[in-house]
């Protein structure tokens, strides 16, 4: 029995990280999954990133106008930053 609830909890790990999106990497139509993010905001994302260089974090989207605190808390879930190759 408990065999099976670690294989469950370990497989519901796994489906949350198949759906994050990089921040990073992720083009404005990969940035509208999340959730509060439309088409301009995605856009902003984009810009900003291109602008500015890759983020350092999901919490460096509030540097994006339009991203405020509570947006921020719906992103987070499945929001990855990865770290850019040098």
């Amino acid at each position: 029995m408990k065999q099976l609830f670690l294989s469950l909890f370990l497989s519901l790990f796994c489906i949350s990280d198949a759906f994050a999106v990089d921040i990073n990497t992720a083009d404005a139509s990969a940035l509208k999954k999340f959730n509060g993010v439309g088409p301009a905001t995605a856009k902003k994302i984009v810009d900003y990133r291109t602008a500015n260089g890759p983020f350092s974090s999901c919490d460096d989207l509030t540097k994006v106008k339009g991203i405020g605190a509570k947006t921020l808390e719906k992103i987070k879930p499945m929001c990855t930053a990865s770290t850019p190759a040098e």
